[in-house]
C-alpha cells in the first residue's frame, strides 16, 4: 500500500485534539531517556463496534483513562487481543513502521480465536497512521530508540452471560521507548520451566492475547527468584520440547552454521520479527529448520559444543542473546556466554533496514510520515 493510499485511509479518523498536551519542554526531557512502556502520547486512536452496526466511529481523540461498567465482559471473561508493533525515524524526519500489514493479518487471526469481531487492514493502518500523524512529535530520535505502538481490542458489552460480547472498542496507544532490557543488548539468562506451560494444543497459544501472558507471570517470578531475566517454556503435552519464552521466539544456531526454531504447532504465537529472521538466514544460504527441538538436545549441544548460539526475537527486544540456560538438574552457559556473531548479524541487518540505514529490498518499510 502505498502513502498516498494511507494518506486516504487516515482521512477517515476524525482527530479531536487533547486540550492539555504535554509541554515541549517535558515531552523533550521524556524524549531523551525513554524507558519501555511508562510513558504515553498525548493522544489514543479509536473504533468501536456494535453488533449489527459493524466498525463505526473512527476517531483520534485524547489519551486518558477507560470509563468500564462492572459487568464489562473483558474483565469476567478475558476476551481481549493485541498487538506490538514500533514506528522508526529516519535521518530525514520521516517516520516509517515495519510490516504492519503482518500486525493486521494476525491481530484478524487472534479475533477469530477470541469470537472477537475481525478489524480490516485497511482500518488497522489508517488508526496507528492517524495516531503517529497527531503524535509525530513523540517519536523519538535517538540511538535504539523507537515508538512503540500497542494496538489492542477487548469485549465492551456490559453482560455477565458467557458468550461473545455484542460491542467491542479497538484502540491503539503509543509509548516512546528505547532498549526493552535495562542492560541493553546484553545476553540474557533464561529459566526453563518444567512445572507451567504457557499454552496447549487446540488453546489460544498461537493467538496474541492477554491470558497467555497472565499465564507467564509466576513462571516468570521463578525465574527473577533464579537470577534469570526470561523464562523458557515447553510443550504442554510431554514437558520435553522447547516452545518460546514469555513474550519472544527461539532460534538455535549450530556450531555448522545452521539454524533451528521450534516449528508452528498451535501453541507458539507466530512472531513478524521471527519470520523475517528466517527470510534473512534463508538469503544467507544457511540451512534453515522448524522442527521440534527437544530440550535435552538443546542442553547436550550447548555441552559438546554442537550449538554455538541461542537467540531470542520480538518487536520489544528485537533480538537479544541467550548467554545461560537453567533448570531444577541443569545450568550452561552457551558458548562463551557472549553475543554470537550470527545473532548479531541479523540483528543489525533488520535494524538496519528498520532505521533506514540500509536498503529495503523486502518492501518491509511502510511510511507513516
Amino acid at each position: 500500500m502505498s502513502i498516498s493510499d494511507t494518506t486516504d485511509l487516515h482521512a477517515s479518523f476524525e482527530v479531536h485534539r487533547s486540550d492539555s498536551p504535554r509541554p515541549d519542554a517535558e515531552r523533550e526531557s521524556l524524549l531523551a531517556t525513554p524507558k519501555f512502556g511508562t510513558v504515553f502520547t498525548d493522544h489514543m486512536a479509536r473504533v468501536s463496534w456494535t453488533q449489527g452496526l459493524g466498525w463505526h466511529d473512527r476517531r483520534v481523540e485524547k489519551y486518558g483513562p477507560l470509563q468500564l461498567d462492572p459487568a464489562t465482559a473483558v474483565l469476567h471473561y478475558a476476551q481481549e487481543i493485541f498487538e506490538g508493533m514500533k514506528a522508526y525515524r529516519h535521518d530525514d524526519g520521516s517516520v516509517w513502521t515495519f510490516r504492519p500489514w503482518a500486525n493486521a493479518e494476525r491481530l484478524q487471526r487472534s479475533a477469530r480465536r477470541l469470537a472477537l469481531p475481525e478489524l480490516s487492514t485497511e482500518d488497522f493502518l489508517a488508526s496507528v497512521t492517524a495516531l503517529v500523524r497527531t503524535d509525530v512529535d513523540w517519536v523519538p530520535s535517538g540511538d535504539e530508540t523507537s515508538l512503540y505502538l500497542r494496538p489492542f481490542m477487548y469485549a465492551s458489552e456490559a453482560f455477565l452471560g458467557v458468550r461473545p460480547s455484542m460491542q467491542a472498542e479497538y484502540l491503539v496507544i503509543a509509548s516512546p521507548v528505547g532498549s526493552y532490557f535495562a542492560g541493553g543488548v546484553q545476553p540474557v539468562s533464561i529459566w526453563v520451566s518444567e512445572d507451567y506451560a504457557r499454552a496447549a494444543a487446540g488453546g489460544t497459544g498461537a493467538a496474541k492475547c492477554g491470558g497467555n501472558y497472565a499465564a507467564s507471570l509466576l513462571p516468570q517470578q521463578e525465574a527473577y527468584a533464579r537470577g534469570c531475566e526470561q523464562v523458557c517454556f515447553l510443550d504442554a503435552a510431554t514437558g520435553t520440547l522447547i516452545e518460546e519464552l514469555g513474550g519472544m521466539n527461539v532460534f538455535v544456531v549450530g556450531a555448522d552454521g545452521s539454524v533451528s526454531t521450534p516449528r508452528l504447532t498451535g501453541s507458539i504465537l507466530e512472531g513478524v520479527t521471527r519470520s523475517s529472521i528466517l527470510e534473512l538466514l534463508r538469503e544467507d544460504g544457511r540451512e534453515v529448520t522448524e522442527r521440534d527441538i527437544p530440550l535435552t538436545e538443546l542442553l547436550d549441544g550447548v555441552r559438546d559444543g554442537s550449538v554455538a548460539e541461542v537467540f531470542a526475537c520480538g518487536t520489544a527486544a528485537v533480538v537479544t542473546p541467550i548467554g545461560r540456560l537453567a533448570g531444577t538438574d541443569f545450568d550452561v552457559t552457551v558458548a562463551d556466554g557472549s553475543a554470537g556473531p550470527v545473532m548479531q548479524s541479523i540483528r543489525t541487518r533488520l535494524t538496519d533496514i528498520q532505521y533506514g540505514r540500509a536498503a529495503d529490498p523486502h518492501g518491509w518499510m511502510h511510511r507513516l510520515v
